[in-house]
């Protein structure tokens, strides 16, 4: 069902000029533009509106799931050999940052687009389609928040707008911080929920629902430390939106499962449905030296280190669903008509280059003790059998997982509640033994672990630890995972106030002088 939400998408191109006014790079002399004044005259017409705000989430190179992919090595678990990830794990960061400017320009736009939407749903007039319109305006207003809580998550002080652009000189500021922002997104996310629904059916399967809207509502309650908020908002989502956890991890990334289950939200791909327009994502997770003769290519720019992989316990059911434990290598070429079969293991010779990890060449193909590798690649995100333009599988950006961590966080930081009941069914879904008896102290640090452990490769986990870390203060897991990274391979590395919150780019303060950089990078 996805492919017809999303060829619906796709139809969208012609109305996303008149959408976004500013932040566009491509202007022509004779631009396709449609005039929202004379175009959307109808529900119908608003529905295909509102897809172009959600085409965004899916994008090619330097598009918005991969300059998140960019921005999660500034940790160092997750490290990469390209030109982005290397600089991010070095710590090399500046405001003229080409993934920084591509981010920024996507939130901003589709923010632009939604802004838009809204403005014309106020005004439509469609008699006997006002429930829809109702619909596209929540989807709109979800969209607006969830783009703005992407751009707090990395940027704090970020400009706020809630109207769309009608010409150059209507330039927002981020005056009010990021306190503004974020009573936005309350906003914006209380009224979405009401009135969105809590699940589709056929061609609608992939739009966002009330529980998307209030899923963004609690984790911006967590950033903004409202935890008995945050507790309130998580119990109401676990208990009433009748969204359990998959008995199998790996449920959450496969094709048979999308857009159902534990899966709140997540961007609709399909290479089939619009093979001019693909994601790139899994080939920079694939392993180099698997055979392109199979029928996946990859850059292999990604992956997460050996010790990463390695401190999992032996037992833990996401192991699977995580990470890529055997593949057919063509480093030996085939032998007996065949490609080899190398496994992952902690033994195998190990480091930060782009052939660090995987098998050795001179290794002995008749030999399983020799065919091993080190590196950790995505199970998560590849398709080791399609090319980049054959991707199918979705991008999940909001799963229940992630409100059980949060609802574990905030009962244990307000000290009200069982602090234990979410994060152990997370843990039991990993064959895992349940917590307790723990201090506040050492189950903040044991929800972390968990973060990391159950969301590894989804790019979540930089905004997670900066926002629970200060530079030198009493809890900094930032700072903590980057020293451990630059000490583990002789780095010439040590956490830096810059490395807790990225700048904004370069472009939007020469070109808008109503935004101030954030402080540190000044």
């Amino acid at each position: 069902m996805k492919k017809s939400f999303l060829y619906k998408i796709r139809l969208t191109g012609l109305s996303a000029w008149m959408l976004a006014v500013a932040g566009c790079s491509d202007l022509k002399e004779k631009p396709d533009f449609i005039n929202p004044d004379t175009f959307y005259k109808s529900a119908a017409e608003l529905t295909l509106g509102v897809n172009a705000v959600y085409d965004d989430l899916n994008s090619q190179y330097s598009g918005y799931f991969y300059d998140r992919y960019v921005f999660e090595c500034l940790i160092g678990y997750q490290v990469g050999w390209e030109k982005g990830p290397l600089q991010y794990n070095l710590g090399n960061v500046n405001p003229a940052d080409e993934y920084i400017e591509a981010y920024w320009g996507i939130c901003y736009r589709s923010i632009n687009r939604a802004n838009a939407i809204i403005e014309t749903a106020d005004a439509m007039k469609d008699p006997g389609n006002e429930a829809l319109i109702q619909r596209v305006k929540g989807e709109a207003l979800f969209l607006r928040a969830f783009y703005y809580y992407s751009l707090l998550s990395y940027f704090d002080n970020v400009p706020l707008t809630t109207k769309s652009t009608q010409n150059i000189s209507e330039l927002p500021s981020n005056s009010g911080g990021k306190a503004a922002v974020i009573d936005q997104i309350y906003a914006d996310t209380k009224a979405a929920a009401e009135l969105l629904p809590a699940s589709y059916t056929g061609a609608d399967l992939g739009r966002a629902t009330k529980w998307a809207a209030k899923s963004i509502l609690m984790k911006t309650q967590l950033w903004d430390e409202k935890w008995a908020e945050a507790k309130a908002t998580g119990e109401d989502i676990i208990n009433n939106s009748g969204l359990t956890l998959f008995a199998d991890f790996s449920h959450n990334f496969d094709l048979s499962h999308e857009n159902q289950g534990e899966r709140i939200f997540e961007a609709q791909v399909s290479a089939t449905a619009n093979p001019n327009e693909f994601n790139v994502h899994s080939m920079h997770f694939n392993p180099e030296d698997f055979p392109s003769e199979l029928g996946g290519s990859g850059w292999s720019w990604i992956s997460a280190t050996q010790e990463f992989r390695a401190s999992y316990d032996p037992k833990d059911k996401r192991i699977a669903g995580t990470f890529i434990e055997s593949y057919p290598t063509g480093r030996f070429g085939k032998i007996n008509g065949a490609y080899p079969i190398v496994h992952w293991s902690e033994k195998a010779d190990y480091n930060l280059s782009r052939f660090g990890g995987v098998v050795k060449s001179d290794a002995n193909p008749n030999d399983p003790a020799q065919m091993i590798f080190g590196k950790a690649w995505a199970a998560k995100i590849v398709e080791l059998d399609k090319s980049n333009a054959a991707t199918e599988k979705n991008t999940i950006y909001i799963r229940l997982a992630d409100i059980l961590l949060g609802h574990a966080e905030a009962c244990n930081e307000s000290g009200q509640g069982d602090a234990y009941a979410s994060i152990n069914k997370v843990r039991a879904r990993a064959g895992l033994t349940p917590l307790k008896g723990l201090t506040q102290a050492t189950l903040r640090d044991a929800i972390i672990h968990e973060r990391m452990q159950e969301f590894v490769f989804e790019q979540v986990m930089y905004p997670e630890l900066r926002r629970k870390s200060k530079l030198g203060g009493p809890v900094d897991y930032l700072g903590k995972e980057i020293r451990h990274f630059a000490e583990k391979y002789s780095l010439d590395r040590a956490p830096k106030a810059r490395d807790y919150v990225l700048p904004l780019p370069q472009k939007e303060l020469m070109g808008n002088p109503n935004v101030r950089q954030n402080q540190i990078w000044e």
